[in-house]
Order: structure tokens, then C-alpha cells, then sequence
């Protein structure tokens, strides 16, 4: 069932799946709530699925409720990329996102439920424990991690900022996307590779925009892992460049209870990659 509701001034969209125990399915930047459509066929048979579209994303309008600020600075190599004083971003937080997370539930009277979230949604999942720990049973990160960006990643996103602006959203998902996947899968599946990038034709300038800008900002919360007496699932891929293997095991024996699953020959992509692997951890975690 698809549902909407305003929220502040923006259209938040949802799907509600299935009956039983709540667990929030969060997507990851230039994603939509579809990336777990593989996950949703095998666990609405299990429990209660709540499959937001984030905000920008999918059917959901970007979120608008901040003033607009344009005093960003970002200049490239040899200062030949504009700066974004030509530009207008609107700046969200991960912790806007997580609030939003939160009225979604309070519009469906959950009082708790399990939250995994694949990259981004996994900052936001970390994010959400942070502010209302008591509306988790337990939360997972799927190719995902505490740790704030570092310098580089952040200089990294800068430059991305900018890219879009020149080139649009789409052309730079176009390039971005295979890299998400492991080599074999990129190799022997690369139809669904092309309906990924297919399926990212919608999102706008602005909206990737702010997800960068939110992820780039957001604190390193290992404090939230750090003798979290909530569970914490942990999956991986040997061949994830964008969260690498040896970082995620650093943060492994942080939460008291972690529940570690390590997918080989996959990249950043397990939901599509290992989908029937996945699928059992989740609802193992989901039934521990």
C-alpha cells in the first residue's frame, strides 16, 4: 500500500508491507525505497514493512522547510569549477532526515520497530538510535558505518557538489552507480546495473545536492555503537569501496550485541548482489 503525507511542506511517500513485527527499510543516496523491492518479497511474509522514499527521492518532494543558503564555496583544480555561489542549496541535515523517519511512525502509531539502512540509511538509522533509542527493538547497518567522513571524503563530496551542478543528477549517477557493485556481478549482470541507472533518471540537481552536503556534515556517531545495549547487524561486502571491509570490522565489537555477516565477492550493493544471503540475515536479525 502506498501512502503520502505532508510533511512540513514537503510529500512524503511510503509503502506499507505485510503484517507483523514494524521494521523500517531505509535506501541509500540515489536510491529509492525499490532498491529493497528483492528484501520486501521475501520478509512481507514475515513482518511489517515501512519503505519510506527519502526525502528528494522517489515519489517524496525534497525537503524545503530550512531557509535556502548560497554562501557555499567549492573551487576544483586550478579554481576552473564554479563555486556554489551560483547556486541555492537548501541545507538538511542526517538529522532532518531521521526526524522525518520519526513522523512517519507517529503517522502510523508505531511506537518501535527494527530500522536497517543501506548506506546513507544507515546514517540516518545511526542517527535515529541517537535521538529516540527507546523506538528500537534494534537497527542494522548495510554497507554502511559510524564514522564521519574524513577530510578527503569530504573534499571528495565538495567536488561531487559541483559535478552535478555542470553535468546533472542523472549523468552523474550514470558514472557513480557501477561502481557500487562488485566486479563479478558489474561483469555478469550488468542489465540490472543499467535498470539501476534507469531507475535514478528522476532525481533532481538539488536533492543530491543536499545528500552530499548532509552526509559530509554528519558527526561520527560510534558512540551510538559503543556498548549499545539495542542489537546491531553488520553486513558486508569484501569488495565495497565506498565502506570498506577492514573499517566496518573496526566498529564490529563496539555494540554489546552485534550480529556480523560478511558477503563475498560483493560490493556495495548486497541487497541486489546476494539477495537470498541478505534476505536470511535480516530476518534472522529480525527473529534473533
Amino acid at each position: 500500500m502506498q501512502k503520502n503525507f505532508i510533511y512540513h511542506t514537503s510529500v512524503i511517500s511510503y509503502r506499507i508491507e505485510g503484517k507483523g513485527e514494524p521494521v523500517v527499510l531505509l535506501h541509500g543516496f540515489g536510491e529509492d525505497g525499490h532498491i529493497w523491492d528483492q528484501q520486501i518479497l521475501f520478509l512481507k511474509e514475515h513482518c511489517l514493512l515501512i519503505i519510506p522514499d527519502l526525502p528528494g527521492s522517489g515519489k517524496s518532494s525534497i525537503l524545503s522547510q530550512k531557509p535556502v543558503v548560497n554562501s557555499l564555496e567549492f573551487t576544483g583544480e586550478n579554481n576552473t569549477t564554479p563555486n556554489s555561489k551560483s547556486q541555492t542549496l537548501t541545507p538538511v541535515s542526517i538529522d532532518d532526515y531521521a526526524d522525518c523517519i520519526h513522523a512517519i511512525l507517529y503517522e502510523e502509531n508505531i511506537a518501535c520497530c527494527t530500522m536497517l539502512g543501506h548506506s546513507m540509511g544507515g546514517y540516518i538509522s545511526l542517527a535515529f538510535a541517537e535521538k529516540y533509542p527507546s523506538m528500537l527493538s534494534g537497527f542494522g547497518l548495510v554497507h554502511s558505518t559510524a564514522y564521519a567522513d574524513s577530510e578527503e571524503k569530504k573534499k571528495n563530496r565538495e567536488r561531487s557538489i559541483v559535478t552535478i551542478a555542470q553535468y546533472g543528477a542523472h549523468a552523474f549517477l550514470k558514472n557513480t552507480i557501477p561502481n557500487l557493485f562488485g566486479a563479478i556481478f558489474k561483469k555478469c549482470q550488468y542489465a540490472k546495473v543499467d535498470s539501476l541507472i534507469n531507475a535514478a533518471a528522476g532525481f533532481t540537481k538539488q536533492a543530491l545536492q543536499q545528500y552530499y552536503l548532509a552526509m559530509m556534515m554528519r558527526p561520527d556517531r560510534t558512540a551510538v555503537l559503543r556498548s549499545n545495549p539495542l542489537p546491531v547487524l553488520f553486513v558486508i561486502g569484501t569488495e565495497d569501496v565506498a565502506v570498506p571491509l577492514e573499517e566496518i570490522l573496526q566498529q564490529t565489537s563496539l555494540p554489546d550485541k552485534s550480529y556480523i555477516h560478511v558477503l563475498q565477492d560483493v560490493g556495495h550493493m548486497g541487497m541486489w548482489e546476494a539477495p537470498e544471503q541478505v534476505n536470511r540475515f535480516i530476518l534472522a536479525f529480525i527473529h534473533r
